[in-house]
């Protein structure tokens, strides 16, 4: 019995040892799991942060693409604007040119029927000094009314509060315009039946 007892303390010794090296072999695995997991976090971490950083960016750059796309194309239509106002203005110079040209004709052809319508050629002068007066006025007026857009500064809703605003003005023109052409219609034809009066008269 006296020998067997160093034999059992042995025995337990490297049982002892064994359970803490098992145990120790546990803790490290727990703890390499742990680390792996850890870093797996972190990972994951940084991965959504690179992308939510990539998606701001993107955000950013199509917000940037968006605001100079409106910047040009609020250019665009201010230049078309222009252009229109500068055809309008050339049109009627030319039709006022060219009715300068047919009065000066008919004025000749009448000079030589006579100084029978000396009265007519000093109305016919009358009404194109009126012309000329109102389209100085047309020019002022529309001098004064094409004025330069200035949107850089504006944010979106801004710019489409004044997108409303140029369609409310442009609404208001185009009704102004439709008046005038039917204004004109009726006197184009009250000077037509005057003329046709005048020819009349003229035959007698």
């Amino acid at each position: 019995m006296e020998g067997a007892a160093p034999l059992l303390d042995c025995y337990c010794n490297n049982t002892l040892l064994l359970l803490q090296d098992i145990q120790k072999k546990r803790q490290n695995k727990d703890l390499v799991e742990l680390q792996a997991l850890i870093d797996n976090h972190f990972e994951g971490r940084k991965k959504e942060e690179e992308e939510l950083l990539a998606l701001k960016e993107r955000i950013e750059k199509r917000r940037a693409e968006r605001a100079e796309q409106q910047r040009i194309r609020a250019e665009n239509e201010k230049d078309r604007q222009v252009r229109l106002a500068e055809e309008k203005v050339r049109r009627e110079e030319e039709d006022a040119k060219r009715r300068a040209e047919d009065d000066l004709k008919k004025k000749k052809a009448l000079t030589s029927m006579g100084a029978t319508y000396s009265s007519y050629l000093a109305k016919a002068d009358q009404k194109r000094g009126k012309k000329q007066t109102a389209r100085e006025m047309k020019k002022k007026i529309l001098a004064e009314r094409r004025k330069t857009l200035n949107i850089d500064h504006l944010n979106e809703d801004k710019l489409r509060d004044k997108a409303k605003e140029l369609w409310d003005w442009l609404y208001q023109l185009e009704t102004e315009k439709y008046e005038f052409a039917e204004k004109m219609k009726s006197q184009k034809y009250e000077i037509t039946s005057l003329r046709s009066r005048v020819q009349a008269l003229s035959k007698l």
